[in-house]
């Protein structure tokens, strides 16, 4: 070995190596963080945003259909009703029943009966009207 240069410090890589290099470092980069990093397309949260807005639409039309449900005439009759029926059903019960109903927004909000039936059959039974059920504006 010539002028003290002994294993890795003689060592002189190419151009070629260099670029070769750059671009599987650059390709690793990206899949590591498009896999593990949480990186995600534009398009890919366009449509996680779309879900997340349909989903609370769907939660705010499901708590109010459940005070609809609880405040009016005959909830007692009618909860024992939506019981009884299967759970293909109750959904439709709900929507024809009109709890679901809100000012403003035209037909159905998707998935807001499904949610405020499933909601409703868990109840053991109606709160009283000291509670959030009686809560009307002034």
């Amino acid at each position: 070995m010539e002028n003290g240069e002994s294993g890795w410090s003689g060592y002189r890589p190419s151009k070629t190596l260099w670029g070769w290099s750059i671009v599987g470092a650059s390709a690793l980069t990206m899949v590591l963080g498009f896999t593990w990093g949480g990186w995600t397309t534009s398009g890919r949260a366009n449509v996680m945003t779309d879900i997340a807005v349909r989903n609370a639409k769907a939660d705010l039309v499901a708590s109010i259909c459940v005070h609809n449900f609880v405040t009016a005439t005959d909830a007692e009759h009618n909860l024992k009703a939506l019981q009884a029926k299967s759970s293909w059903q109750r959904d439709d019960f709900i929507t024809e029943g009109g709890w679901a109903q809100i000012a403003g927004i035209d037909g159905t909000v998707t998935n807001a009966a499904d949610t405020c039936a499933d909601q409703l059959v868990k109840m053991k039974e109606l709160p009283q009207s000291g509670g959030d059920a009686g809560v009307t504006d002034s």
